[in-house]
């Protein structure tokens, strides 16, 4: 298993496979359905949560823990929740366990494969096979498993067989488990622990039990961790020295699920196994869904099937062949489902973020439009009839705003414009302006134009005497917390992002106007003179020598600057000065040098540098971070597709795709390694401060929540490969890499199909850098496809010329 040299991983179409569970000890996959999602790492471990309404765990750690957000760079230990089988051969006792914790035995072979709707295991040890499956139901909280035990020798094989599913501390006021035998099932109790008289009329319904299924009755159990353990530990349990568990319950002791077979394989033959792990509210729910998996004829396979329907709601409207075989895997295979798990259940919390609810039906535009449409409609319904928008958007009646949405933040209003924008783009649906809305305090409806008028304006009112945003206690960068808690400090970033928005949404509203004659003029001008007014402040109060600040502190500070020990450049500032048109020209050119020479990385664009190393407190928490870590100089992705973004629109094409290209693993594999995450998911982050702490700079924080995703998506429709809607159709203008002859792409648009070739070629002689397009053979007048036809099917073919 540590032969450098071989491949660790392989990807074959929507499959991808590990081959080693030492070399990326962390390497997960990912599973949800709409009331639930699992995290499993290749050695058997899992964070799992569901919702009733609020998230809550059906497997514990061994204390009480957080269970309201997931954390990055999970550390994993012997008792974390997982789920694992006990393999031992009842002749010689030796024992092993699949996936490969909690025993760790070396295998002669594993193998680790995420697909689309299931992710499972291959291992083999002395002519024994275990192949593994885990895959959800279509909308319970509700884990489907399968084991499969092969004989590959050729004698007789007596083997003992344990799946244990660890359930962990469940409460403190009431927790046990035992087996019913009418069930076939490990049934572990518990009592969501409270202290106020009110809260049980709440909890009264949760689903406040965990427990393991069994088609096949066991020939022992176990639902006692401490008996199940003895004196072994959990890599040798004393439990497994005997022929059978000892059947014990758990009376308010640390509850687990061990059920033990007793299998007898003759050469060549296998025994397959199948399980249901989950929540539930009482025994009866428990019987119902042993009745639908186990008693309905084929009504476990079903199960499966119809949750692999599910995952194929949102295919993705792109499809792409380029030379970059690996980006076409990540693109075709596993891009369209990291969006689609963000917009369809909303990272599973009930009061997301305002901006990351935005952003991530920024990304269902190109899945689910009408989903986009109604989330919109959703969150302006929430705005105060101030203009401003709240920290976070309420998506259940019982649901209220936790945590950092008790945090004011001043940013949440600019990303209105920004994600409408990609919608307007895609489906030209100018009519979602002109939907009346009401707001969260008043029954006053009107339009959705008005909604934004007044969003935009509220934050053009947050300014101070220079013209710039006041940040209060954060902008996007959440624990920037300190700048301006004291009422006076600002953010360059948010007013950059100001004028960029007031920009696209006086595009917006002079479209409205050229389509519905509505004479807005006075309003396209207002946006356009305040997001010149911005733009101005920014230059003349944090414009410093060669690039932007980042803010002003309480104090009067000028901060992300030259003379800083740390913190000394950020890279939002310079990102949304390009996309507002603040920075000239040689700003530009300036920045981006000072990018590339302080934050760029072999693993992507760093966040801020160098990273904090002790905290200031003009600035907040951010620099009590770790250096490297989250918002203090990590690859921040989410910032990254910022800079790429703006990168594509003033065609830096090479520059873009070369940090486009590095939020995702290679199969370089000393990169891989380093990283430790398959490409099945864009993190989060990868840890920074490269120039600081180059031994754990590129590891990915594993987190796959991130609205990196989305930006992505619109980097590669607008930017890369130029196939953008507009008001007239479809806009043309491929940026390749200069380094690529070709490309091909089918991309989904407005009900139309279009094949699209990119040839990095003249058409002829006399137009040697031309860019010219035929439409069904037709040489095509401009850059835009007009009169597009629904179900119609498009061949394009773009000759770039010489780039």
């Amino acid at each position: 298993m540590n032969n450098l040299n071989r491949p660790l991983f392989h990807s074959e179409g929507q499959t991808l496979s590990l081959t080693c569970p030492t070399e990326m000890p962390q390497a997960s996959a990912f599973l949800w359905n709409s009331s639930m999602m699992i995290q499993m790492t290749c050695r058997g471990y899992a964070t799992a949560q569901f919702m009733q309404p609020e998230p809550s765990k059906y497997a514990h750690a061994p204390n009480i823990e957080g269970q309201t957000f997931m954390q990055p760079e999970q550390q994993y230990y012997a008792h974390h929740p997982g789920r694992f089988f006990y393999v031992k051969n009842n002749r010689t006792n030796q024992l092993f366990s699949a996936p490969y914790e909690p025993v760790r035995a070396p295998v002669e072979s594993f193998k680790f494969t995420a697909e689309q709707h299931q992710i499972s295991w291959l291992i083999s040890k002395d002519s024994i096979t275990l192949e593994l499956s885990v895959s959800l139901s279509k909308d319970r909280p509700l884990e489907l498993w399968s084991a499969t035990i092969a004989n590959h020798s050729n004698d007789t094989q007596s083997l003992s067989v344990t799946p244990y599913f660890p359930v962990g501390y469940m409460s403190w006021m009431s927790q046990s488990a035992s087996y019913v035998e009418s069930l076939q099932a490990i049934v572990c109790r518990s009592v969501t622990a409270y202290q106020k008289y009110p809260d049980y009329f709440k909890n009264k319904d949760l689903k406040d039990i965990t427990f393991l299924l069994a088609e096949t009755k066991p020939n022992s159990w176990e639902a006692r961790q401490s008996q199940f353990e003895g004196e072994g530990g959990l890599h040798a349990p004393s439990s497994l020295e005997t022929e059978n568990l000892s059947n014990s319950s758990a009376h308010y002791e640390t509850p687990t699920a061990a059920l033990q077979y007793q299998l007898t394989l003759a050469a060549g033959e296998s025994k397959m196994l199948r399980f249901a792990f989950g929540p539930a509210k009482n025994e009866e729910e428990i019987e119902h869904i042993r009745q639908q998996l186990f008693v309905e004829p084929e009504g476990f396979n079903r199960s499966i099937d119809a949750y692999a329907d599910y995952l194929k709601q949102a295919p993705g409207p792109l499809k792409i062949a380029t030379p970059d075989k690996e980006l076409d895997d990540f693109v075709n295979n596993w891009l369209a489902r990291q969006v689609f798990y963000h917009g369809d259940v909303n990272r599973l919390s009930t009061d997301p973020q305002t901006r990351n609810y935005l952003q991530d039906n920024m990304g269902m535009v190109y899945l689910k439009p009408d989903r986009a449409r109604r989330a919109f409609l959703t969150a302006l319904g929430q705005q105060n009839s101030s203009g401003a928008m709240p920290d976070g958007i309420l998506l259940s009646h019982q649901a209220e705003l936790k945590y950092i949405n008790q945090v004011p933040h001043m940013d949440h209003c600019v990303w209105l414009p920004v994600c409408l924008g990609a919608y307007l783009d895609e489906t030209n649906d100018y009519s979602i302006l002109n939907e009346r809305v009401a707001f969260a305090d008043s029954d006053n409806t009107v339009s959705v134009r008005e909604h934004i008028n007044l969003a935009m304006r509220w934050l053009f009112d947050k300014r101070d005497e220079r013209g710039l945003n006041y940040i209060q206690q954060g902008d996007w960068n959440d624990p920037m917390n300190m700048v301006g808690y004291k009422g006076k400090g600002v953010s360059g970033w948010l007013t950059l992002a100001t004028a960029y928005g007031s920009k696209l949404w006086a595009d917006a509203i002079e479209q409205l106007d050229l389509l519905q004659q509505l004479d807005l003029s006075d309003e396209v001008d207002e946006f356009r003179a305040n997001a010149k007014a911005c733009n101005n402040a920014v230059n003349k109060h944090i414009w410093s020598d060669k690039w932007y600040g980042r803010g002003i502190t309480d104090d009067g500070v000028l901060f992300g600057i030259a003379k800083d020990p740390e913190g000394r450049i950020f890279l939002n500032p310079q990102s949304w000065a390009i996309l507002s048109g603040a920075a000239s020209a040689q700003q530009q050119a300036s920045l981006i040098d000072a990018v590339e020479q302080q934050l760029e990385t072999p693993y992507g664009v760093e966040m801020l540098a160098p990273a904090y190393t002790r905290m200031r407190e003009d600035i907040g928490r951010v620099t009590q971070k770790w250096p490297g870590v989250a918002e203090n100089g990590s690859i921040y992705n989410h910032a990254s597709a910022f800079y790429v973004y703006a990168l594509y629109q003033i065609q830096h094409a090479d520059r873009a795709f070369k940090l486009l290209r590095q939020m995702l693993p290679s199969q370089d594999q000393a990169d891989i390694r380093q990283r430790g995450q398959l490409p099945v998911f864009i993190p989060n982050y990868y840890r920074g401060a490269y120039r600081q702490f180059d031994r754990t700079a590129g590891r990915s924080s594993q987190l796959f929540n991130t609205g990196t995703v989305h930006w992505f998506y619109r980097c590669l429709v607008d930017g890369l490969f130029g196939v953008q809607g507009c008001a007239k159709g479809l806009k043309i203008s491929p940026q390749l890499p200069s380094d690529w002859p070709s490309a091909k792409i089918t991309r989904e648009f407005r009900g139309a199909r279009f094949t699209i070739f990119m040839l990095c070629n003249s058409v002829d002689d006399e137009t040697p850098s031309a860019t010219l397009i035929e439409v069904d053979g037709n040489r095509l007048a401009g850059n835009v496809i007009e009169n597009i036809e629904a179900g119609k099917q498009y061949m394009v073919t773009v000759y770039l010329g010489n780039q």
